[in-house]
Parts: structure tokens; sequence; C-alpha cells
């Protein structure tokens, strides 16, 4: 169950919302399941074409974009495709097509830009979603990375539709579909038809981070932005771009930070205690450094120096968001002996935030 002071946010009916600001690259071709294979950082299934959420990395390891990849299949053309979903609004990555082409070499691929095509929408809160949402079971490396172990007899965890992905990044995040362009969704017939932001607030309550925003290309790694625990990491194929450093990280580094869900308070203020979500409704500027202090006892007024290393604020809504966080400060918060803030505006307002585990979490047993 989510945190008491966060209930009333959860949306309880079956709920269907566009997803803005979102890129199509088609890329087809008897090649297109090799090509890709050799530069995600998932493995892409050779023998039978089905969608799946992975990763573009940069050569040292840094995420340029997380992906949805669809399949098409033309029946007039007789052929099929992927249809890749990404943010292209961040001019600190390349642009997506002119770099895959540079790896197409002598492979049989035609990639173009759909854009124009498609429409993106997330539907969740459906009873259907239950019969495939079982109970995720994970791997847990020495390092902290995390990963998802899919049952095979359950099928392609990702779904096998056109079109159509089983958003498996958390559970309860629901479907993702491509319509065609101007076109509403099947499930708009039987589903709550809300806006973007309420897609927004949904992924930040299950701590998801998404797009250019929270996973910040050229800067942000895999496992901080939980790419491992949502499915877009497989730290066993053979080789892709980045592959070299996220599989050192996850053999003998250490997985220092998270991204994870918060709310945004003023610092007299315990929502998570009380149960009461503040009445602070305010969206922030992405990027903000969340920095640490020492909660200093009453009869203690010895200075203490600052813990090392800031946050970054990340997405945010109706007074929550998601941060990347050291691991180190979100221990101490939860001990008490750290508190977590950051400074907004010209006026240098300071915001405390309380992160929180989302329920579905992976949780190491003894």
């Amino acid at each position: 169950m989510p945190p008491p002071a966060l209930r009333a946010l959860f949306r309880h009916t079956p709920t269907v919302a566009p997803v803005p600001h979102r890129s199509i690259l088609s890329v087809s071709g008897s090649d297109a399941p090799h090509f890709l294979n050799g530069i995600l950082s998932s493995t892409v299934p050779l023998a039978q074409r089905n969608p799946f959420f992975s990763s573009f990395l940069h050569a040292q390891g840094r995420v340029l974009y997380d992906v949805f990849v669809y399949t098409q299949t033309d029946p007039m053309k007789g052929g099929e495709s992927y249809l890749i979903e990404y943010d292209a609004r961040s001019p600190e990555a390349p642009p997506l097509m002119p770099m895959l082409k540079r790896y197409v070499l002598r492979s049989k691929v035609k990639i173009r830009d759909a854009s124009d095509q498609y429409d993106v929408w997330a539907s969740w809160g459906s009873e259907k979603e239950s019969i495939w949402e079982t109970p995720r079971k994970w791997n847990f490396a020495r390092s902290g990375a995390i990963e998802p172990v899919w049952d095979a007899s359950e099928g392609w965890p990702w779904g096998a539709e056109d079109c159509l992905i089983r958003d498996r990044r958390a559970v309860g995040m629901g479907h993702r579909r491509l319509v065609r362009k101007g076109d509403r969704p099947p499930e708009a017939a039987t589903h709550d038809e809300a806006q973007h932001d309420a897609y927004l607030l949904h992924r930040i309550l299950h701590g998801v981070p998404e797009s250019s925003t929270d996973i910040v290309p050229m800067q942000a790694f895999p496992m901080d932005s939980n790419l491992d625990v949502m499915g877009a990491l497989d730290f066993r194929k053979g080789c892709y771009v980045g592959q070299e450093l996220t599989v050192r990280t996850y053999h003998t580094g250490v997985v220092r930070k998270r991204v994870l869900p918060v709310i945004i308070h003023s610092g007299d203020e315990a929502p998570l205690k009380t149960g009461t979500l503040p009445a602070n409704g305010a969206t922030f500027q992405p990027g903000l450094d969340v920095r640490a202090s020492v909660n200093h006892s009453p009869d203690d007024s010895r200075p203490m120096p600052r813990p090392r290393g800031t946050g970054k604020l990340l997405s945010s809504t109706q007074g929550v968001g998601l941060a990347l966080l050291r691991l180190e400060h979100v221990e101490g918060w939860e001990k008490g002996d750290i508190g977590l803030s950051f400074e907004e505006g010209e006026q240098k307002t300071n915001w405390s935030i309380s992160p929180w585990w989302p329920d579905w979490w992976p949780r190491q047993t003894e």
C-alpha cells in the first residue's frame, strides 16, 4: 500500500491519458533485429519480433535515451518493422536517427522518422492487467544492481501485440499504445479519459523515471536511473554500445544513487508520519540540487559538517515528485539523522522532501 498521505492522489478507476513530447522512429528490414541487438542495452528477441523496453547508452556508459520498442506488421507491404518511441527534446543527446544511421553500414536496415504518424497513450487501472501482472522475482547483485526475472512459462513479459506494450517498468503501470495521429485509443470507450498530467502523476506515484527530464542524457548512469530494475538492461548479452562500463559496475562497482518518489513540503511538516499531504500543488523546476543536512538534537549545539554530495529534483506535480538521491542520504533520512531539502525561486524558498520506497520495489530477504 502507498503511504496514507498519498492514497487520495491515486486514481481508482480505469484511466487513459495521452503521453506528450514523444517521437517515433521506424526501423525495418531483414537485419533490423540483429542491428538493434547490437546497440540497445537489452536483448532483442531474434526468433520472433516482440515489443520491449530498453535504452541507448553512450560509449562511456551514460544514458542517451530510454525507449519503448513496438512491433508493427504491414500486411499491404508484407513486412515487419520496429517503432522506437523516445524523447527527442534534449539538446544534450545526439539526434537519434543520424546516430542510428552511422551504425547501419551494410546491414539491410531502413530507418525513417514516423513521428507525424503516431500519438502515444497510456492506460492503467483495468482488471485485464491483473492477468499478466504476476508477482515479480528478482536477481540481486553485490553491487546493488537489481534485475527482474521473468517466468518463461508466462510468455514474453512485454506482450506480443503490434503497437501495444505491457508497461512492466513497475507493478501497476498498465499499458502503452501507439495510435494513428489524431485518433483515440480503443480504451477511450471503457476508461476515464484524463489529461497528460494525470499520467505524469501516475508514474511519479509508482516511482518511474522517464525521458530527458528524469534520465538526463549524457549525465545519468543506467542503474542510478533504475533502468536495471525496470528491465532495460541485460548484463549477460553480447557486446553493445556502453556495455563495458555497465557490466563492470554490475560485477565490481557499487550503485550509490537511485531515483525515488518524494513528497515536497515545508520543513515543519512530516507528511509520512502524520498521513496528511501538505496543501502544496506546485510544480518545481527540474534539476534543483537536493542537499542533505544533519539533524541536531536540542541539547547538541556542536557544528556538524554537511554530508557529502547532492541529489537532484526531477519531475514534480501536485506536491510530489521524483528525485535522484544518494542512498546514504536516504538511509540517514530514514534513521532521522539527516534532512533533505532544496531551494527554489529568487527568494531562495526552502522546501523539504520526504522520500519513500514504492510498495513494488524489490526487497532482498536474508
